[in-house]
């Protein structure tokens, strides 16, 4: 590699970087690419010894700086963390042009792309589902903050996103191989770009445009108590938290029905499961729902359920002592007048704070060693299926918990099981005032996109607000400020695209994935066997 290559891949990394939310310039994210393929073109022309591990080294310089720059802010939790994110992340990106580069070698430029586009498609997928989970960086959610051109979302998730990036980087790319030819050449190539620009873009301002009646509405409270996780979240006693709490529903003055949402684990004493009835939580909701009785209260709290029976022993249960383990849940709660309290335990778990990943092979070469990105450091155990939280017969809200609303797929779960408001609680407090909480924030522009929900959040500190099903913000709050919200906002019923189908396009990515890659290993067995 010589310095102009050198300086083609810390521009791509930077390239990506300045694209992203939320001060970002998403345009750039159509060439961030391009100066990487064009070094990794240049590589296959020299045919170096070692190809594959070049590869590999100038594509983790890119990712690297593009992990680093966009999530640094992970520092502000664990420096140990942040580390481990951007150095394993880094490579994971750079495994894949790797095996675009063993690709490219034995089939066609166009097969080889085609190849790129559906393993980073792959890859991003896999970073949805598997134990290492860390979607954060995943393409389509760079336009979260030109949420108007992504309209189409509903019926693609960001996966479209994903795709409509890559077709235009290498169609950039082939533009750079191709510019030398003839004038007719140039020609196809500016309006291929013009149209693969500029189509999806007017698409999206014309599916927005078919909203002018946005449906009936619900007045929705989103509390943010503004508790210092570091230094007061753990040290402030929950009959506390629920005096704050009541203060800051009073500042509203309910006086019709009203949902009121409060932040991920706001009750953090740890409050066991099968006495949740005698808990500082139940005595604020009977508080809360006999001074306002026409008031529904969804709540965060931490909570756990002592096991003495084994066969109840489930992977995700801790280890007490001999013969007594426990589940450590991070919940939600439905609290109504005269009815019953409802519970949700989070099912999407932050990687090492919530989830051991793979804990029966690192586990005896790590210990209890915890990667911690934010939240409280346990092993919690969540639920299969995804509960919603029934208002009324219109008002059903979807109790999505912190991290769990990164997850566009996942969310649909809520959707097809009738939720009609997309309800999210988190702490947002961790990393300090950075792009963190403002990214996550940001994310929830897409969820509202792609199931035409609206989104009520409640956070600790961060960023509480509302957006409506366009992903429009109808208002939110500052960072560090303790407040109150209340508005009125839509209630839609209808069914996208997306939410009957997830992930679509990822599935059809696998087959593509198979099919160019069986055809490239049987010519590479070809070839050794000549030699």
């Amino acid at each position: 590699m010589n310095s102009k290559q050198i300086g083609l891949l810390l521009l791509s990394g930077l390239l990506l970087s300045l694209a992203w939310p939320t001060h970002g310039f998403s345009p750039l994210v159509f060439l961030g690419f391009v100066p990487l393929l064009i070094v990794f073109y240049q590589l296959r022309l020299q045919k170096p010894k070692r190809l594959l591990l070049k590869s590999f080294v100038s594509a983790y310089i890119t990712f690297f700086v593009f992990n680093i720059i966009t999530t640094f802010w992970l520092y502000y939790s664990t420096a140990f963390g942040m580390w481990f994110a951007v150095l394993v992340n880094s490579g994971l990106m750079a495994l894949v042009f790797m095996f675009y580069q063993f690709i490219a070698k034995r089939t066609s430029n166009r097969n080889a792309l085609v190849f790129l586009i559906a393993l980073w498609i792959g890859f991003e997928k896999l970073h949805l589902h598997w134990e290492f989970s860390w979607p954060w960086l995943n393409l389509g959610n760079v336009f979260s903050e030109n949420i108007n051109w992504v309209q189409w979302y509903e019926y693609t998730g960001t996966f479209g996103g994903t795709l409509w990036i890559w077709l235009i980087n290498i169609l950039l790319f082939n533009a750079y191989l191709k510019w030398g030819q003839n004038r007719l050449q140039k020609i196809k190539l500016l309006v291929s770009l013009i149209l693969l620009l500029g189509l999806p873009i007017a698409l999206s301002y014309l599916i927005k445009s078919q909203y002018t009646n946005l449906g009936k509405t619900a007045e929705v409270i989103v509390l943010q108590p503004n508790i210092d996780p570091y230094s007061e979240k753990y040290n402030t006693k929950d009959p506390q938290v629920a005096k704050n709490l009541i203060e800051l529903i009073a500042q509203q003055k309910p006086i019709g029905e009203s949902t009121i949402l409060a932040p991920e684990t706001v009750f953090a004493d740890g409050t066991r499961l099968k006495q949740f009835n005698v808990s500082p939580a139940y005595q604020f909701t009977q508080q809360v729902t006999s001074q306002f009785p026409q008031l529904s209260l969804i709540s965060g709290i931490s909570m756990y359920e002592i096991i003495r029976d084994s066969s109840q022993v489930k992977t995700q249960t801790n280890y007490l002592k001999k013969g007594i383990w426990f589940n450590d849940y991070n919940s939600a709660f439905l609290a109504k007048a005269n009815q019953s309290i409802e519970f949700y335990h989070k099912s999407k778990l932050v990687v090492g704070v919530e989830n051991f990943p793979y804990q029966e092979f690192l586990k005896p070469l790590l210990g209890d060693i915890m990667l911690d990105l934010g939240g409280t450091v346990a092993v919690k155990t969540t639920q299969d299926n995804r509960s919603v939280f029934e208002i009324d017969q219109e008002v059903k809200v979807a109790p999505i918990i912190c991290y769990e609303s990164v997850y566009g797929e996942f969310v649909t779960g809520y959707v097809n099981n009738g939720a009609t408001i997309l309800g999210i609680i988190t702490n947002d407090a961790w990393w300090g005032e950075t792009q963190g909480h403002k990214q996550h924030f940001s994310y929830a522009k897409l969820r509202a996109v792609e199931t035409r929900r609206s989104v009520a959040r409640s956070a600790n500190t961060g960023i509480s607000g509302f957006i409506n099903p366009l992903g429009e913000v109808m208002s939110k709050t500052v960072y560090n400020t303790r407040i109150s919200l209340k508005e009125d906002i839509p209630l839609m019923t209808k069914t996208t695209f997306y939410v009957k189908h997830g992930d679509y396009i990822a599935r059809i990515a696998y087959f593509f994935i198979i099919f160019i890659g069986i055809f490239a290993l049987i010519k590479y067995k070809r070839e050794g066997l000549k030699r």
